[in-house]
C-alpha cells in the first residue's frame, strides 16, 4: 500500500504495469492455446484440459458435451491444452480414433501450428482496429539533423514534411506519420539498405529527393544510438517554453510559459529538442556561461539573458533551466477504410514477423548483439508504458508481442511448436516418425536452448533497467 516510504504515484504506476503485463500475457497466451483447441477439436480430437495458467486453479468448470475441463490457474505466464494421446495414457479401444498420436500427419501438423497461426490472426485483428479507429501520431516533419548525420549528409535540414520513402529496389510508399518514417528506417538499417525520400519544405512546395546511406550503418544493434547516426531521432517540437519552476534558472531570467525562442548567442533555433541539447552542453569546466536568448512573446520580440544551471545526473555535468522546453510535436490522425485497414495489417503483421526473424538470424550468425533479446521485465515495463499512453498504444504494444510469440514458436526447436512440426517434416520425408530416443535427446537440448534464451533476455532486462 501507499507510504511515506512508497509513494502514491509510483504505487500506481507499478500497479499499472502489473497489471497490463498480466493481461498482456493471459490473454496472449489464451488465444495461443485456444487455436490449438479450436483445431484439435475441428480434427476429432478429444480436449482433456485446456489450461489458462500453472499452479493452483482458481476456477474450473467441464464442458457438458466434449467433457473437456477449462481451468484458470493461479499463475498465468502459460498454458496448455492436453489431448487424449496413447503415448501419455492408456487409452480405451473405443476412444482410439479420438487420440492425437492416431491422427494423419497433416491433421497432427495442423493442430500445431494452429497455436502460432492463432497468435499472428490476433495481431492482424489488432491492428486493424488500430486502422479502422485511428491514432493520432506525430506528423513526419523533421527536426534539423547533426550535419555529420546521414541525414545532415544527404542535405536534410529541419522543418521538412516526409512525404513518401522508399528502400532500395521496392516501390514508393506514403508516409503518413512520423511513425511510419520510423519503421521504414528500422527497416532499411536492419537490412542494409539505402533509402530515399522525397519531402517538401513546406506544405504544397516542389517535393525534393534525398538519398539517406543506410547502408554504411553497423546493424550490431537497433536502439536510440542508430537512429542518432541517421540523424532522425524524433519529429520537430517548436522550441516553446512549457511548465517555468518558481527559483529556476528560467524564472530567475524572466522566461514565461508560451516564451518561442528563436536564437540562443546569435544561433538559430528551430526545434525544441536542438534547444535542450543546447542547455544540456553548455556547462564549460564545471561552470555554465550566460546565453542570450531572442524569444517571440505575444508576437513581440525579446532578449533575455539566461544562465543555465550546473547539475551532476548520472556522473555526467550537465545545465538545466528548470523548465519544460519544446511543444508537442504536430499530430495527424491515421485511419484507413475496412478494406485498406485489414490490408495494412495484414502487411504490418508480416513485415514485423520477417523482420523479427531476419534479427534472429543475425544474432544466430554473431551479426546482430544478443542485447536485442528482451525478457519480462522489459516486456512488462513496455505493457505499462504503452497502457498510460491510452488503448490504442496498449494494442499496437499486444500486436508487437503476438508477433513475437508467434513467430518464437515456429522456430524449429525442440519443445516448441516448430520444434514438433520438425518432427512431422522428418516423418513425412522419411515415412516414420523420429525414435523416442531422439525425440528425449532433442526435447533435453531444446529445453537447454530456451533456459539459454531465458538467462539472456533476463540478464538484459536487468542491464537496461539497473546498468
Amino acid at each position: 500500500m501507499p507510504s511515506a516510504w512508497w509513494p502514491a504515484w509510483l504505487f500506481e504506476a507499478l500497479m499499472l504495469t502489473f497489471l497490463a503485463f498480466i493481461v498482456a500475457i493471459a490473454l496472449l497466451i489464451a488465444v495461443h492455446e485456444y487455436g490449438h483447441y479450436r483445431v484439435a477439436v475441428a480434427c476429432g480430437v478429444k480436449v482433456l484440459r485446456f489450461s489458462i495458467g500453472f499452479g493452483k486453479p482458481l476456477l474450473r468448470w467441464q464442458s457438458k458435451t466434449s467433457g473437456t475441463e477449462f481451468v484458470l490457474a493461479l499463475f498465468p505466464l502459460g498454458g496448455f491444452v492436453k489431448m487424449l494421446d496413447e503415448r501419455e495414457a492408456p487409452v480405451a479401444p473405443h476412444e482410439r480414433h479420438l487420440a492425437f498420436n492416431t491422427q494423419s500427419l497433416r491433421r497432427r501438423s495442423a493442430i500445431v501450428a494452429a497455436g502460432p497461426a492463432a497468435n499472428l490472426l490476433l495481431a492482424v485483428l489488432l491492428y486493424s482496429v488500430v486502422n479502422w479507429t485511428g491514432v493520432q501520431q506525430p506528423a513526419a516533419i523533421l527536426a534539423p539533423p547533426a550535419f555529420e548525420s546521414l541525414a545532415g549528409q544527404a542535405g536534410l535540414h529541419g522543418g521538412e514534411r516526409v512525404v513518401r520513402a522508399a528502400l532500395d529496389g521496392e516501390t514508393e510508399l506514403e508516409v503518413r506519420s512520423f511513425e511510419d518514417l520510423r519503421w521504414q528506417l528500422t527497416r532499411g538499417a536492419l537490412e542494409g539498405q539505402d533509402i530515399r525520400l522525397w519531402a517538401q519544405q513546406k506544405s504544397g512546395a516542389t517535393e525534393r529527393e534525398f538519398l539517406l546511406r543506410l547502408s554504411v550503418l553497423d546493424r550490431n544493434e537497433v536502439d536510440a544510438r542508430m537512429f542518432q547516426k541517421i540523424g532522425l531521432v524524433g519529429p520537430l517540437t517548436r522550441p516553446v517554453m512549457g511548465d517555468v519552476m518558481p527559483d529556476s534558472a528560467a524564472a530567475q531570467a524572466g522566461l514565461h510559459p508560451g516564451d518561442e525562442v528563436t536564437q540562443v548567442d546569435g544561433t538559430p533555433i528551430l526545434d525544441g529538442q536542438a534547444l535542450r541539447v543546447l542547455i544540456r552542453q553548455s556547462v564549460q569546466n564545471q561552470k555554465a556561461p550566460t546565453q542570450v536568448w531572442t524569444l517571440l512573446r505575444a508576437g513581440q520580440q525579446l532578449q533575455l539573458s539566461v544562465t543555465p544551471r550546473v547539475v551532476q545526473e548520472n556522473g555526467q555535468t550537465l545545465g538545466r533551466i528548470g523548465a519544460y522546453v519544446g511543444a508537442p510535436p504536430e499530430q495527424v490522425l491515421v485511419r484507413y477504410g475496412a478494406f485498406d485497414g485489414s490490408w495494412q495489417a495484414l502487411v504490418k503483421t508480416w513485415d514485423v514477423s520477417v523482420l523479427t526473424l531476419k534479427m534472429m538470424g543475425r544474432m544466430l550468425v554473431g551479426e546482430a548483439s544478443i542485447k536485442n533479446i528482451s525478457g519480462p521485465l522489459t516486456i512488462a515495463d513496455y505493457a505499462g508504458k504503452s497502457a498510460g499512453l491510452g488503448l490504442t498504444q496498449y494494442l499496437i504494444f499486444l500486436a508487437l508481442i503476438s508477433v513475437s510469440l508467434g513467430v518464437l514458436n515456429l522456430l524449429p526447436v525442440p519443445v516448441l511448436d516448430g520444434g514438433h512440426l520438425m518432427y512431422y517434416l522428418w516423418e513425412g520425408v522419411v515415412g516414420r516418425p523420429v525414435s523416442d530416443a531422439w525425440m528425449e535427446r532433442l526435447q533435453r537440448g531444446g529445453v537447454a536452448i530456451l533456459m539459454l534464451m531465458m538467462s539472456v533476455a533476463l540478464f538484459n532486462d536487468i542491464s537496461r533497467l539497473f546498468g
